[in-house]
């Protein structure tokens, strides 16, 4: 299956190397590029992209803004921010807005053909340095986090247990082997739980979790 790309960022060289390199691999496909957010919701409504690559910093819309313009639909593209910035407001904003992936623009060419291929899964995908950054804002956090909300009495201990090894970073082969279950078993309570949650993937999952005080910083898988 061929994975279609839609680039987004301000600087025309940055969009050129994208797609002079993606080109490269058979299995993805650069179908459009666009400037700021306006031109990036005007092209994906059009060109339909399974992916889409997006700057932050641009006139007009930015990307977070774009982002939770693109994932609002249930039909939307994922979205994988790559920036040259990891400043927090950036990294939760994203993730916020329904971001699949943050990715600094430094990264390796090998990295950043992973990340594409791992959001087109449906799986989430935080740089390290990201992640880290994530945990230590939870950690230092002086006011409270929000209690439980009320959507989590709906799921069974099961589907409860997979979110919390979800939120700790582990991957479905490790949840599997954790609980003492198949894989396709392991499939089923995630998907079971974003539905009932009404969360799109993983990046999701772990701020809920977070947010919620389901997991806090420093608990291991």
């Amino acid at each position: 299956m061929t994975v279609r790309l839609l680039i987004v960022d301000d600087q025309e060289l940055i969009r050129i190397g994208f797609r002079l390199f993606l080109q490269t691999q058979s299995d993805l496909e650069v179908v459009g590029e666009a400037a700021d957010g306006h031109e990036a919701l005007a092209q994906a409504a059009v060109l339909r992209p399974d992916v889409v690559l997006m700057d932050v910093r641009m006139p007009r819309m930015d990307g977070v803004e774009a982002t939770a313009r693109l994932t609002a639909s249930g039909s939307a593209p994922r979205v994988l921010i790559l920036t040259t910035y990891d400043l927090d407001e950036y990294v939760f904003g994203a993730l916020r807005a329904g971001a699949s992936g943050f990715l600094l623009k430094d990264a390796p060419r090998e990295r950043l053909l992973e990340a594409i291929r791992v959001v087109h899964a449906g799986e989430a995908l935080l740089s390290p340095s990201i992640t880290r950054r994530l945990i230590e804002d939870y950690a230092t956090r002086t006011e409270p986090l929000q209690p439980p909300t009320e959507a989590l009495t709906g799921l069974t201990p099961r589907e409860r247990e997979t979110l919390l090894l979800v939120a700790r970073g582990m991957s479905n082969p490790e949840i599997a082997a954790h609980m003492v279950v198949t894989e396709a078993t392991v499939k089923s309570h995630v998907g079971s739980v974003f539905t009932k949650l009404h969360l799109r993937d993983r990046a999701q999952a772990v701020v809920f979790a977070y947010e919620n005080g389901l997991v806090h910083p420093g608990t291991r898988g």
